[in-house]
């Protein structure tokens, strides 16, 4: 999406839970191989307790808004996105955030675009508010949440080359954008849908959750795609679909946006080393930055922690520009372009 309107990032935020999960529990209690621990590179992760997830969301919530200074009732558009259980069967989340921080007109939706939901949530707030953009600015709110809870889901061994970690993040856009924002300037989103498989594996279709297994198990599914594909074709997606989404957003964002920085999904070191670096160091002249060392991977939370990032850190000055990258399974892969305006 090429913004048309300049859509203002004007505060973002990350709750975290004060507790932790260390790796080196899990490789005592034999949930996880020493070598698997190194690869990961997190020595812990948040790891949450009682809080449910839309809690956490409206906590994240709060603060951005604050931040913001924006009232709850000017917000326009709620789109909360998660990827693993809120906390009830047959129930709308976004209704309950926009409830609890009393966003009474605005409209409440829900984003399952697994890992990168919160990026496909930003990509379609941002769309809305350009396209009712007027004199004055309309406002959107993007929370995600996700709590990735014993037993029905191991943070360290359900998935490969990732670790799970417990978060909820929050971001307040608007459009048209006003001082002090730092200016959205392009997301681009490319899909393989063709890689749908590697979460779904040889598993009939089920008539409830965990039907086929105790827990949620990647591992699983990943093994029998691989059983029949090999790993070819989603090596080369991945790499072709990184390239062509960066690719993209630097031309939407245009040559005043040359980036300084590119913020990495908050994936495991080894397979940021084999798989992103060498691929965006072949495409970019920027500093590649690992965000997520101490949070491991936020679930649809990446892209808009890595917005929070930006804004509590100050790492851009004026007229600088970072990347911020974002992919989930599907698959799909996200780039966004944010920019520190010269005024």
């Amino acid at each position: 999406m090429r913004t048309t309107v300049p859509v203002g990032i004007c505060a973002a935020e990350t709750w975290l839970p004060e507790s932790v999960s260390a790796a080196s529990d899990a490789v005592e209690a034999g949930r996880l191989q020493a070598r698997q621990a190194r690869a990961l590179g997190h020595s812990s992760v948040p790891a949450a307790g009682a809080e449910a997830p839309p809690d956490m969301a409206v906590q994240a919530a709060r603060a951005a808004l604050k931040e913001a200074e924006a009232a709850p009732a000017d917000i326009s558009v709620l789109a909360h996105a998660w990827m693993y259980y809120q906390g009830h069967d047959l129930w709308s989340p976004p209704h309950y955030i926009a409830r609890e921080i009393d966003a009474s007109n605005a409209f409440p939706v829900g984003i399952r675009q697994v890992c990168n939901g919160g990026a496909a949530a930003l990509d379609l707030t941002a769309a809305r508010l350009v396209a009712e953009a007027g004199e004055q600015p309309r406002i959107g709110l993007v929370t995600t949440a996700d709590r990735f809870a014993e037993p029905g889901f191991d943070r360290w061994a359900g998935d490969y080359g990732v670790a799970y970690g417990d978060g909820a993040t929050a971001v307040v856009l608007r459009a048209p954008a006003q001082n002090g924002d730092l200016l959205l300037r392009a997301i681009v989103t490319i899909a393989a849908p063709e890689l749908e498989e590697m979460h779904r594996g040889e598993d009939p279709f089920g008539t409830a959750a965990r039907e086929h297994r105790d827990r949620v198990d990647m591992r699983a599914t990943k093994r029998a795609y691989l059983r029949d594909h090999g790993t070819e074709p989603f090596t080369r997606a991945n790499e072709a679909n990184i390239r062509e989404v960066t690719r993209r957003a630097v031309a939407e964002a245009g040559p005043e946006a040359s980036p300084r920085y590119a913020l990495l999904p908050r994936f495991g070191r080894k397979t940021l080393e084999e798989s992103w670096r060498p691929v965006l160091a072949e495409e970019i002249d920027a500093e590649l930055l690992d965000v997520g060392t101490e949070t491991g991977h936020l679930g649809t939370g990446d892209a808009t922690a890595g917005l929070a990032h930006l804004r509590r850190t100050g790492l851009l000055a004026p007229g600088e520009s970072a990347l911020v990258f974002s992919a989930g399974a599907g698959f799909t892969w996200s780039c966004l372009v944010v920019q520190n305006p010269l005024s």
